[in-house]
């Protein structure tokens, strides 16, 4: 069965969950919304959700510094309570991040906050690689539709893989730990250093 847009766009204001996920959910629903829902809910994706408009005005600021002294990383972790901010799973989850930013040198948190200018230039170069590769004109638009999604996850934070675990991206991480400490928790900025 064919998944719309329109139902994604649903099943999306409902449970606030990401567009894949919910293109997923209704896949594996066969197209039935009510199903869709209750699959997310059983996964957890739309428990975590509905914590998210809930305010987060406390949390931790974490560091990682390399061995070598020349590269590291700060992250702001927000949370709802001064209690969850001081789990010891909680504090490690920011570690983990600010070491992971170390080592893959995210440029914004999620995809979509990657500038149109940057995403325009690297369509130029890709036009000129796929051109220079012989590559027919016909299929060029399929191909950078599918760099720019791999490009703007690569570029991403959230859509990384976590440097630990390659199974599991930091998205998926963050979900986890929100449904595990039953609070809105997220990562709000970052800051990477390298001499």
């Amino acid at each position: 069965m064919e998944i719309t847009a329109n139902q994604i766009k649903e099943l999306r204001q409902i449970t606030g969950v990401s567009m894949q996920a919910c293109k997923n959910a209704l896949a594996e629903a066969d197209g039935n919304i009510e199903k869709a829902v209750e699959n997310l809910r059983k996964r957890g994706e739309a428990k975590a959700t509905e914590k998210s408009s809930r305010t987060t005005n406390q949390g931790v600021v974490e560091s990682y510094i390399h061995s070598n002294k020349k590269i590291g990383a700060m992250v702001e972790v927000l949370c709802e309570t001064d209690f969850v901010a001081r789990n010891e799973d909680y504090v490690a989850f920011a570690k983990d991040v600010a070491m992971h930013i170390t080592a893959m040198n995210p440029a914004v948190l999620s995809p979509e906050e990657i500038s149109e200018e940057l995403i325009a230039k690297e369509k130029e170069i890709w036009k000129e690689l796929l051109k220079n590769e012989g590559k027919p004109e016909n299929i060029w638009d399929n191909i950078i539709a599918g760099k720019e999604k791999k490009f703007r996850e690569e570029s991403a934070l959230l859509k990384q893989k976590f440097v630990k675990d390659p199974d599991i991206t930091i998205e998926k991480l963050l979900l986890d730990l929100t449904n595990k400490l039953g609070e809105n928790i997220k990562i709000s900025k970052f800051a990477r250093f390298e001499i």
